[in-house]
Order: structure tokens, then sequence, then C-alpha cells
């Protein structure tokens, strides 16, 4: 079985762990596209949070990740792209909820909230649990079709 695809992109606050979490997928035979930032400097995270969540719902990758200071703008601006389900996890528990529940296709985190270590287990748990489907199938499809 292949292994997903991920985009990835990060602000300023985010940039040493989107770094640390490429290195890892890739170690782990993950296709990774980052769509920056390049530095640590000041920058606007919907800059490099949008080009991500556009490129997930528009199937050019399996799955999203994006990370900032606390992740919670990160995960605003990647929900505003239609088809996106962006959750921001801080444990690994969340993370499987986000997936299992949610079909959660970009994944959230905070730099300043979990080390680095637990971020890369969030990584790895989110992306390798399944959606769950059955009565959380019905409320998945009235995120993005209300009247249902």
């Amino acid at each position: 079985m292949s292994k997903l695809t991920v985009a990835i992109g990060s602000d300023h606050a985010g940039y040493v762990y989107k770094q640390a979490i490429i290195a890892h997928l890739e170690g782990q035979g993950y296709s990774v596209k980052d769509y920056g930032t390049d530095s640590a400097e000041s920058c606007d995270y919907p800059d490099f949070i949008r080009p991500v969540a556009e490129a997930v719902a528009a199937g050019k990758y399996d799955r999203g990740i994006v990370l900032g200071g606390s992740g919670n703008g990160e995960a605003i601006v990647a929900n505003r792209v239609k088809g996106i389900r962006c959750g921001l996890c801080w444990n690994k528990q969340v993370a499987i909820w986000n997936r299992s529940h949610n079909d959660g296709n970009v994944l959230s985190i905070g730099e300043r909230t979990v080390s680095e270590t637990e971020a890369l287990e969030i990584v790895d748990t989110w992306l390798t649990t399944d959606f769950e489907g059955g009565r959380h199938q019905p409320r998945i499809d009235k995120i993005d079709n209300p009247s249902l």
C-alpha cells in the first residue's frame, strides 16, 4: 500500500516543527510538498496555510498539515476552504477523533502548545487513523450541505 501524499505549511511560529515533520515523514516514505514559510522570520500565516488547504481540497494531496504558534489561526484559515475539515489537535486522542469521527483532511498543530516529540506522535497517529464512517458520515455530509 502506498503512503499518503501530504501538503504542509506554517508561519514563522511553526517553522521549526514543520521542518522536523517533513524530515520525519520523508524518512517514512511519505511524499511531502512544503508550501513554506522558509524561515522563522515573522510572516502572515494565511499566505502559507490557504495554499495547503486549497491543494488538499483540489485533490492534489491526500492530507494537509498546518502549523503556527497555537494552531488556531491556521485551522481557521484552512476551514475557510470548501471541502476542508481541519482540526486543531494537541494530543494523540484528539488526533484519533479528528480522523475517526470527523474525517479530518487537514491537521493543525501549535508549536507553542506541545513538545516536538508529541507533535510527531500526533502526526503519526493522525496519518494512520481511518475514518469510521457509519453514524459519523451523515454529520460530515451536512458540513458542506447544511440542507441535508
